[in-house]
């Protein structure tokens, strides 16, 4: 147990921009002089009913990645429980503080970005090209970054209905990390994601190293951490995922009406 769990939670803001209440807060350092601990805070009850997904469950969805990755070694989702909060249970996550690629001497673009087509930075891979909301082409990019594919190969596992270009953060501790995984883990395939420049590559051997060890602890203690979080059937869907993966390890290619979620930032 420890402040995450425990602390006071002190609201200090409102994220606005995003769907389902998400209020950031503050939990008090235990030591006098010690520096508060920032949280992100999303109460079950300010959670919007979704047609696919059954209401009240997403706090429990965003735990139940966050031990999903844990489990695999990644750490790409931060510390991340479900607890009693100002507004009742919700899902309580470690703030993350992110590099700002924009300032400084040398701005680049961020992890997941736009930029005009045929001006694609080395090191990016494009997804796609579209319109914006001025009627300009624009070129939908993301960092060709191990760090980042590691994310989007835990998309595939997780079955991640929401993987926005602003829901991948790179953190001053140089670390990427992935938020809102309130849409995850539905027994039916759901993926929708920004992050389709590995479609067809073949998954790195380390990463299916852990994918191998992770599905031989699935069936026992995993499945029990899970259990209280999701449903009996998204953790058989979970195994298969797992498994299929296992048997063909290459990154999918888009083959739904609906493969990036909108808006896609």
């Amino acid at each position: 147990m420890g402040p995450l769990t425990e602390g006071e939670l002190e609201i200090v803001g409102r994220v606005g921009v995003a769907s389902n209440l998400t209020l950031v807060c503050e939990i008090a350092a235990p030591e006098p002089d010690g520096a508060p601990l920032r949280v992100v805070y999303k109460p079950v009850r300010g959670e919007r009913p979704l047609w696919d997904f059954p209401d009240g469950t997403l706090a429990g969805r965003e735990v139940a990645s966050y031990l999903i990755s844990e489990q695999l070694g990644w750490g790409v989702i931060p510390e991340t429980v479900l607890r009693e909060g100002p507004f009742g249970p919700g899902m309580v996550q470690r703030w993350v503080t992110s590099v700002d690629h924009r300032g400084g001497a040398a701005p680049r673009p961020d992890l997941v970005d736009l930029c005009a087509p045929g001006t694609v930075p080395a090191g990016f891979c494009e997804v796609l090209r579209a319109l914006d909301g001025e009627g300009n082409e624009v070129s939908l990019i993301h960092a060709d970054d191990p760090r980042l594919q590691r994310m989007a190969v835990l998309d595939l596992l997780l079955n991640n209905a929401d993987r926005k270009g602003g829901h991948a953060l790179e953190g001053v501790d140089g670390q990427v990390y992935g938020v809102d995984h309130g849409i995850c883990l539905h027994a039916e395939p759901k993926l929708r994601t920004v992050l389709w420049g590995w479609a067809g590559s073949p998954v790195h051997a380390s990463l299916v190293a852990d994918i191998t060890a992770f599905a031989a602890n699935l069936p026992g203690a995993v499945a029990d951490s899970l259990a209280p979080h999701i449903t009996d059937a998204e953790i058989s869907a979970l195994t298969e995922r797992t498994k299929a993966l296992l048997e063909h390890p290459v990154m999918p290619v888009p083959n739904s009406a609906r493969p990036i979620p909108w808006p896609a930032f």
